[in-house]
């Protein structure tokens, strides 16, 4: 008996210290039962507060993140190239369009980022961000900095304000500046503040960090656009973004496929909305369309012959000792 209570006083020592470094309870580490895991507790100032989480309309997505992503804490975006930078940016506008949309008076979203990575990845369109996310322009404002410590000095500062809804970091690659004592410092001026912060890493790969969730963000095949007599052929839908739960303490891993609906603002799980994994029907059959991409000139009555197969003949020996081969005939610059 005497074992177990020491060694439950060393559980307990511990679960204490990680709650202590992770700025949460440490009643959060083990759920009790009938506690209600659609909320969050954070400290602050020594009270518990609660700060709900942040749903995206994707049940699934949803429910295997416990309710939601959580809106006071440090989210990670990982993209693995830099080619996917503009579905990792648009999902977290979409997030921050769904967080102006719950709120009674949507304050300002700030874009953090380096010279370096808007050069790669650009900025994002102001005209089609009242259209697709329901973000006014006026509404998103950016800071860009030359250096990786200047845009992390300007996220830490910036992440303390409750006049902003959202502050949004985006850097490429895993520069040493952004460690575990960085993220730390992100996700408690977040728990702080009650704003959500998003962490965008273009070209990255995962790394600890002290975000409680982390998400592989990449782009899927848009499905077909339905009608009301049914998907059109040859058609683009709505955008899908493949999300893979890299990291949780609330979920198990696991890979979803989202679309994004623009007109109500909200995400759809494909496996909910009745969409398909697999390619549009018009890319499937791309290979069996019986119709020539290009058609045939009027003047002529054939195509062109098709080229025959060619034959390697092995150079002509020179003649005279004195004779050098041209330069074609070479052995180092001899073509198959």
């Amino acid at each position: 008996m005497a074992i177990n209570a020491v060694a439950r006083d060393t559980v307990f020592a511990l679960r204490r210290q990680i709650a202590k470094i992770e700025g949460t309870l440490s009643e959060r580490l083990e759920a009790p039962a009938g506690l209600d895991a659609d909320r969050m507790l954070v400290r602050r100032s020594g009270v518990a507060e609660s700060h709900g989480l942040l749903a995206t309309g994707a049940q699934h997505f949803d429910a295997a993140l416990n309710g939601g992503l959580p809106k006071a804490a440090l989210t990670e975006f990982y993209g693995a190239e830099t080619r996917d930078a503009g579905t990792v940016a648009g999902f977290a506008l979409a997030l921050a369009g769904l967080l102006l949309k719950a709120a009674k008076t949507p304050t300002p979203i700030l874009w953090v980022g380096t010279t370096e990575i808007f050069r790669e990845a650009g900025f994002p369109y102001a005209r089609g961000l009242q259209a697709n996310f329901g973000i006014a322009p006026q509404d998103l404002l950016y800071a860009e900095a030359p250096k990786i410590s200047d845009a992390l000095w300007i996220a830490e500062e910036a992440a303390g304000l409750t006049a902003l809804s959202a502050v949004i970091l985006e850097l490429r690659g895993n520069p040493e500046r952004l460690d575990l004592t960085a993220t730390r410092r992100l996700h408690r001026r977040a728990q702080m503040a009650g704003r959500p912060v998003f962490l965008l890493r273009q070209a990255a790969f995962a790394e600890p960090t002290a975000a409680p969730v982390r998400l592989v963000v990449t782009p899927a095949p848009a499905t077909l656009r339905n009608t009301l007599a049914g998907p059109l052929d040859g058609s683009i839908g709505r955008p899908g973004i493949a999300v893979t739960v890299g990291k949780s303490r609330a979920a198990q891993p696991g890979q979803f496929t989202l679309e994004w609906n623009p007109d109500e603002r909200t995400f759809l799980d494909r496996t909910r909305s009745g969409a398909t994994h697999q390619q549009p029907r018009d890319i499937q059959n791309r290979t069996k369309d019986p119709v020539a991409v290009v058609s045939l000139s009027s003047g002529r009555t054939d195509p062109a012959t098709a080229a025959r197969s060619v034959l390697a003949f092995t150079p002509r020996q020179s003649s005279s000792p004195g004779d050098q081969p041209s330069r074609p005939q070479r052995p180092a610059h001899r073509r198959a």
